[in-house]
């Protein structure tokens, strides 16, 4: 059975919106391990010999927030993408007024979370960066 373009566009969509959210889950949860454990976002980056640490890191609960939410929007996404694939192509069935309310809801919701993580993450990612190239600044102008 061939799909709407439309139903095709938002299979897309969801499909992108997954892999946004679980590269974003990935890198920060990596990023926050090469940290040990400390939280880089809106920290301050200093020179421990040749390694850089952080001087100053933020609570873990924020790294945390942000992967958990950028990890549940990917699982979330994933599911729908293939409960939409398996309804549409296989069931051949259709979305109904109440779905679709749900649908909408859950993504008002996950939209939402998306917005505030990634303001968390830009401005997070843009302070630390300010932190490391200052560093680098004053190292070049001492020697």
């Amino acid at each position: 059975m061939a799909l709407p373009w439309l139903q095709r566009v938002e299979l897309a969509f969801f499909a992108t919106a997954f892999l946004c959210g679980a590269v974003a889950a990935a890198a920060l949860t990596r990023t926050q391990g090469s940290f040990r454990g400390s939280c880089p976002l809106y920290g301050v980056a200093a020179l421990n010999g040749s390694s850089l640490v952080l001087s100053r890191p933020t609570a873990p609960s924020l790294c945390s927030f942000v992967a958990g939410a950028s990890g549940l929007l990917a699982l979330y996404c994933l599911l729908l993408l293939f409960f939409w694939v398996y309804t549409s192509c296989i069931e051949g069935s259709h979305r109904g007024p109440i779905g679709l309310r749900f649908a909408l809801a859950t993504s008002a919701i996950a939209i939402f979370l998306v917005l505030v993580c990634a303001c968390i993450l830009r401005f997070g990612t843009s302070s630390l960066c300010k932190s490391i190239i200052s560093l680098n600044m004053t190292r070049l102008l001492l020697g």
